[in-house]
């Protein structure tokens, strides 16, 4: 892995992720999510591993970050989009690496974990993006209950919804992110990439995605 001499900042990852289309911003035409949610913005991570000078970029970030937590032996990835960033992880600090899947599978083993993690060890949990929280805390969960001691999440990017703030400290996990809406937002001004109109109608979508319409 090339070796950068600082971590890239909050800043040029969002300019990446803007760049090469993980994420994209269609205030005017917005997209719909799965829970129906209409929505100006649309995040998919796993575009980054098609780039590999911008992949070695996160991988870097997520190194420099993943010191930020406590003392941790086992990297573990929420499926599936975490699964490869947890891996290039685990790779670079030479540390083991299981999966979570979303729920146990209904055949073979039943396994919901995938690997090995012995009782006891301290996790450190990798996901690409954080909306609600909910895919990375069911992880979080199932660590704990198979014995496990989770030290924290880290993303890629985060919409900072209250909502997943207020889950993420129920539960008594921290988390962090390599960058964050505002900071895209930011970037997205500063390219041009959007109006100032549009900047606006983007920040009123991450205050009430639920009944967010569009204005144009």
């Amino acid at each position: 892995m090339q070796r950068y001499q600082t971590m890239p900042s909050s800043t040029q990852i969002a300019s990446w992720l803007l760049q090469i289309n993980a994420i994209q911003l269609r205030p005017q035409q917005p997209f719909t999510w799965a829970s129906g949610i209409q929505s100006p913005i649309y995040c998919d991570n796993r575009i980054i591993l098609s780039y590999p000078e911008i992949r070695k970029g996160v991988t870097a970030a997520f190194v420099k970050m993943a010191k930020q937590f406590p003392s941790f032996e086992v990297v573990a990835g929420v499926a599936t989009a975490g699964i490869p960033h947890g891996t290039l992880l685990a790779n670079e600090l030479s540390l083991p690496f299981i999966y979570v899947r979303d729920k146990a599978k209904s055949h073979g083993q039943q396994n919901q974990i995938e690997g090995r993690l012995e009782y006891g060890q301290h996790v450190l949990v990798i996901e690409d993006l954080i909306s609600t929280g909910g895919s990375s805390l069911k992880a979080v969960e199932a660590i704990r209950k198979a014995g496990g001691h989770v030290v924290g999440v880290l993303a890629i990017f985060s919409y900072g919804f209250e909502k997943a703030h207020q889950l993420f400290e129920k539960a008594n996990c921290s988390f962090t992110t390599l960058t964050n809406y505002d900071t895209l937002l930011e970037v997205a001004i500063d390219s041009h990439y959007i109006s100032e109109t549009e900047q606006i109608t983007l920040q009123n979508w991450r205050k009430s995605p639920e009944v967010w319409q569009p204005s144009f």
